[in-house]
């Protein structure tokens, strides 16, 4: 699952709706499709192959990292220096 990080790169600062997060969950389901060697034909339910790979929601993993840049952002200084 090396696309992942790079699917979910930055998604902790956007403003992200509930489209572009059905968009990612769908390419995220091609590909594992795609790597476990199902087609939609197969008539293999997605939560199956989610089981059998065992990979969590790409939703519950970018609500993880959003929570996490929450934090890191709670327990910043008030003079903390911020980039432009």
């Amino acid at each position: 699952m090396m696309v992942r990080p790079a699917s979910l790169y930055g998604t902790e600062c956007w403003p992200i709706k509930r489209i572009q997060v059905q968009r990612l969950m769908v390419a995220e389901m091609r590909m594992i499709q795609w790597m476990c060697g199902y087609t939609r034909l197969d008539g293999i339910r997605n939560e199956m192959i989610r089981e059998k790979v065992e990979v969590a929601l790409i939703e519950e993993k970018s609500r993880e990292t959003r929570f996490r840049w929450f934090g890191n952002v709670k327990r910043r200084g008030t003079n903390a220096p911020v980039r432009m």
